[in-house]
């Protein structure tokens, strides 16, 4: 069993190796002060509870942070788990310790497997913990780092529990924040508990194949050093077999097995300087043979996270590829320990500065007005995942998540700019909003004064979260009206759809009870905030349904109890006959046609009239030709009519396109309908005197959500300025 004197001596001696003016005196007070507080509490192994806070404070010590954060590890759980308080913290060790502690003890409580809506609450705590002091966040993840190499002796359900919580959370957080040495412990020690096997794989192989492996390392480090030495460059150079969880997920990835993965050796090239990185650029691609593509620059494009490298793989003699990273000792010191290492090369205060934690704020801010579930899923997108490196046309990297669109960035750059896009150019190329952008491509956005705005689409296609918050956030402000009439039809045909009561057919004060549960003060409210995005309509029902359904039961049983001798039977339901996709009510079957006045496609609201010789004439709810369902002379002929829920045929519709002049646009427009995959029936133009023209569209749809899509898509266009649903 571990001692508390082992760990003591090991914290001190890497104190005077880290830290050799260290003023003992303090640390000593501190781990005496920790070490009376848990006297009394042991780890799940039987030893001392101290042991866990001296094995953190020497993580801490190792990432190079300053005293505050040393004490901060030390007393991290004394206000959790002791009778401490912060003020005697702040009494003996200073304020400035006595925030990291209480900051680590919030996050500590923090529970990251619970529900969606508390996740991003405690999410929202540890952001807004890195926005105010990150060494609280530094403290926690050196905590994380400990508790998981201790793992062991934890229960199998704990084990998962955390583990998952770990490869969630933590990992991803340490890799935001460029610690890629504690990202990898993290990553493979949660996988050992999340995939025995497949970790227990992984391990045999490498065992099994280390003499091979380190000969092939050997050989190709010495010819890498000679080289080196030969031009005079000071040098450090050593290879290492890539972390288990990297091959875990490169067999997953690509679907192979061990024996099939090449690419899982690596070496870096430390050096003195950045001129000197590029020199050793040069000697490795003369040495080996380059394999295409593979080459990157994050020294003059450094990572978010501040990573700087230069990497390229390369294929040796044997026919074995492998990566080479070349950087600088400040530069590999920032990728071992990442926001760490600012404190032994820029002095940082803990604070960080504006630019480093600009990610911090956006994340912070984009969890407004978004659904819970949404907000944690996205941060996989902006926080976790991969980056593309692209330039705005005066050269300034903009960094955005893999995948990215011109849609995310323009909003990157401004939203306002993202606001008024009309279209994009890459590399001086026009394209269409939705193309991928790729590391090193030039970017232009195209903007008009005369932009309507967002398109719903756009949440569809953008993929950073910065970017779907601001159109949301366009919605929100710009578009109530729009968004309660979308939002009201989604849920309401989403309680339909289960055979639920619609709003207004219920009690009162049932009503109330749900509009409190869903967090809103009318129905309105909700109507837009799923207009906008905020929801959907399916967690919006999901979350009352219950409620509902528990109320309609038991007014159907007091029904039945206000007259037990007689229960009632249920009026036969008459299947009716689907004409067209058309359902007439009252009458059994009949011809249906669909007028020209307006198009109707199912989704839309639809009423019929009953023609002289043929049938009945289907027409929108809002079309100008309805006027005559008002006349009392007329009202007989007008009768309800439904879509028929199977209904799939395609229907015949117009869009009407008011734009600006211009050569191109036919095909343009063309363009558009042949990627929409649409049939087009016929497409027409005339010119106006003006310098505007009048596109006609006619196509075929399934249902309404098909043909706002593609209208929506028309209208991203250069010079579409509007449109409406027009004549055949």
């Amino acid at each position: 069993m571990e001692t508390f004197e082992q760990h003591y001596l090991s914290l001190q001696q890497t104190l005077k190796e880290y830290m050799p003016d260290m003023d003992m005196t303090v640390i000593d007070q501190a781990v005496e002060y920790a070490r009376e507080k848990h006297k009394d509490q042991k780890r799940k192994d039987g030893s001392p509870y101290i042991i866990h806070p001296l094995a953190v404070a020497e993580i801490v010590v190792e990432m190079g942070l300053d005293t505050d954060a040393i004490l901060g590890a030390l007393l991290h759980d004394c206000i959790e788990d002791t009778d401490a308080s912060y003020d005697d913290i702040a009494k003996k060790f200073g304020p400035v310790t006595a925030e990291l502690v209480e900051g680590v003890t919030k996050l500590t409580r923090a529970n990251f497997s619970s529900s969606e809506e508390q996740q991003m609450e405690n999410l929202r705590k540890m952001f807004m913990a890195m926005s105010k002091d990150i060494r609280v966040v530094l403290i926690k993840i050196a905590d994380r780092l400990h508790n998981m190499r201790t793992m062991q002796y934890q229960s199998p359900t704990k084990q998962i529990s955390k583990c998952r919580e770990t490869m969630d959370i933590y990992a991803p957080l340490a890799h935001r924040l460029g610690m890629q040495k504690m990202k990898w412990e993290l990553e493979d020690s949660s996988l050992r508990y999340l995939d025995p096997a497949g970790y227990n794989d992984i391990m045999a192989y490498q065992k099994a194949h280390k003499e091979q492996d380190e000969a092939f390392m050997r050989s190709i480090q010495e010819k890498i050093t000679n080289r080196l030495e030969e031009m005079g460059i000071h040098n450090k150079t050593y290879g290492r077999i890539k972390h288990v969880y990297s091959i875990y997920r490169k067999m997953n990835a690509q679907d192979k097995s061990l024996e099939e993965l090449y690419d899982i050796y690596a070496f870096r090239v430390v050096v003195d300087t950045i001129p000197d990185c590029y020199n050793v650029l040069g000697h490795i691609h003369d040495l080996f043979n380059l394999v295409p593509g593979r080459f990157k620059d994050y020294i003059s494009t450094p990572k978010p996270n501040m990573y700087q490298s230069l990497h390229t793989t390369v294929i040796g003699s044997q026919g074995i590829p492998f990566e080479v990273q070349i950087r600088t000792w400040e530069m590999h010191e920032t990728a071992e320990y990442g926001i760490a290492a600012h404190w032994k090369y820029k002095q940082g205060s803990g604070t960080g500065n504006e630019k480093d934690f600009e990610w911090v704020r956006r994340l912070l801010e984009s969890q407004q007005d978004t659904d819970a579930e949404d907000y944690v899923n996205s941060l996989k997108i902006d926080m976790f995942d991969d980056e593309v490196f692209v330039f705005t046309p005066k050269g300034k990297i903009v960094s955005l998540p893999a995948g990215s669109t011109p849609i995310d960035f323009a909003y990157a750059i401004h939203s306002g700019v993202g606001n008024s896009l009309t279209g994009a150019k890459v590399n001086a190329r026009i394209v269409n909003i939705d193309a991928t952008l790729q590391n090193g491509d030039i970017v232009e956005i195209i903007t008009s004064k005369s932009a309507k705005g967002p398109s719903r689409d756009w949440l569809n296609i953008c993929k950073s979260n910065q970017a779907r918050t601001k159109i949301k956030q366009w919605f929100k402000k710009e578009k109530r009206e729009e968004n309660i009439l979308h939002g009201k039809t989604s849920f309401e045909a989403e309680m339909k759809r289960l055979l639920l009561p619609l709003p207004g057919s219920m009690d009162g004060e049932l009503e109330q009870n749900l509009l409190k549960k869903l967090a809103f003060d009318s129905w309105d409210d909700m109507y837009a905030a799923i207009g906008y995005g905020g929801m959907t309509a399916t967690k919006a029902v999901g979350r009352i349904r219950d409620d509902v359904n528990r109320a309609v039961k038991a007014q159907n049983v007091d029904k039945s109890n206000q007259n037990p001798l007689r229960t009632p039977e249920p009026a036969p339901v008459k299947n009716r006959h689907a004409v067209n996709g058309v359902i007439v009510e009252d009458i059994d079957s009949c011809m249906i046609k669909f007028s020209k006045c307006c198009t109707p496609v199912p989704g839309d609201a639809i009423i019929g009239f009953i023609t002289k010789g043929f049938g009945v004439s289907i027409h929108r709810a809002d079309c100008p030709n309805t006027i005559g369902a008002h006349d009392p002379s007329q009202a007989a002929r007008w009768v309800r009519v439904r879509w028929d829920n199977v209904a799939e045929q395609p229907f015949e519709t117009t869009l009407e396109l008011d734009c600006i002049t211009r050569d191109g646009l036919l095909l343009d427009l063309a363009t558009v309908m042949t990627t929409a995959r649409a049939r087009v029936r016929e497409i027409s133009g005339k010119d106006l005197p003006d310098g505007h023209s009048i596109f006609t569209v006619r196509f075929e749809v399934k249902n309404v959500a098909e043909l706002e899509g593609i209208r929506n898509k028309l209208l991203n266009v250069r010079d579409v300025l509007g449109s409406r649903r027009g004549q055949n």
